[in-house]
């Protein structure tokens, strides 16, 4: 069992490197939707290879241009050619034999002087942890560079095996907005992951922010503010969903226990005032980011359908609507809402796990 994931490395080229990077980029992109154009017109695939393709471009990297055009040309087929997909974004991929790296680059052949010659590029591959290069001691696929927000992206896919544990502890980790995660282990030790309040504002922030810059007609701010609000949201996932497995796996937990998410628009509570964070925060990343951290540490994630989470009591089981975020039912028994919520989570149905994004 293995799963796959992209590894995201910041490049700091040479002017001289970013401008080949650039028209490498450009190049490709254009050397794949002229192919794909071809084969459309022909209504099948190309068989050129790249000594037939006359770009600048090092025979690698147009080997892997034709079989990524093979891939557009095969859903252009599918919809009965209704739909062509033509690609914008400049990018480059070199497969994993056209590619190294070291402690400080990663080495691949650019086109230098109109030849193929293989090049360092500074590479950010040390972190605090290490775990970049740890990550990278797995088998490795495509490297694909691209430009984002000004900066220069390597990202490599990785995959790795999973070694899942064989104890029996399990834990159960219930999503919100005011809360962003609770998480409560069968030993009944709870806690509480992110700041809701601080999220809350930040997103009112960046959206006021927006609104001026509208007034100014500012477009490339808007563009701007909007990249930096889903860098800061993304990152706060990251952050969430390391807290939680670390949090798992130092109570020896073997499995997490997430909800369902192809309903948590609609079952999650929320007020008027918090309806633009409901429908602009990624359930479904955070629940993804909680699975691959949790697999790569030997712990499995299993899904549940949340219906009545929130309401039903873990001790007698009748269902109480609950006043604001507090739990009461007729027996007595009181506890946190969201509390309560990763509590019968733990120990609802299991389903088949394939949850629609949120």
């Amino acid at each position: 069992m293995s799963q796959t994931i992209t590894v995201k490395i910041k490049l700091l080229p040479t002017k001289e490197q970013a401008l080949v990077l650039t028209k490498m980029c450009k190049t490709y992109i254009s050397t794949i939707n002229d192919l794909v154009s071809e084969m459309v017109e022909e209504k099948k695939n190309t068989k050129k290879s790249s000594k037939h393709i006359d770009v600048a471009l090092p025979s690698a990297v147009k080997n892997q241009a034709i079989k990524d055009a093979k891939s557009v040309f095969k859903k252009a087929k599918k919809s009965n050619y209704k739909v062509v997909p033509a690609l914008k974004k400049p990018i480059c991929i070199w497969n994993n034999q056209n590619y190294s790296f070291d402690f400080t680059h990663i080495s691949m052949p650019l086109m230098v002087d109109g030849k193929a010659r293989k090049t360092a590029i500074h590479a950010l591959l040390v972190d605090k942890d290490n775990r970049i290069l740890d990550l990278l001691k797995h088998k490795l696929g495509t490297l694909r560079i691209t430009k984002k927000s000004g900066k220069w992206i390597a990202q490599i896919s990785v995959t790795i095996p999973i070694v899942q544990g064989t104890g029996v502890k399990v834990m159960g980790v219930d999503l919100g907005l005011k809360v962003p995660a609770v998480a409560v282990t069968d030993d009944e030790k709870v806690r509480f992951f992110g700041n809701g309040r601080q999220n809350k504002f930040k997103k009112r922030k960046f959206r006021s922010d927006r609104k001026a810059l509208g007034k100014k007609k500012k477009l490339n701010a808007i563009r701007s503010s909007k990249d930096k609000e889903q860098r800061w949201m993304k990152d706060q996932d990251h952050k969430v969903s390391r807290a939680i497995v670390n949090f798992a796996k130092n109570n020896k937990i073997s499995v997490i226990r997430l909800e369902q998410l192809a309903n948590i628009r609609q079952t999650t509570r929320t007020s008027r005032k918090n309806e633009k964070n409901l429908h602009t925060w990624s359930f479904y990343r955070l629940s993804q980011f909680i699975k691959y951290k949790a697999n790569l540490v030997g712990i499995k994630v299993e899904y549940v359908n949340p219906a009545y989470t929130s309401q039903t009591c873990p001790k007698c089981s009748d269902k109480n609507k609950t006043q604001d975020r507090k739990y009461k039912c007729k027996c007595g028994f009181r506890i946190h809402r969201d509390i309560l919520g990763a509590m019968n989570i733990r120990y609802v149905p299991v389903v088949d796990g394939n949850s629609q994004s949120a």
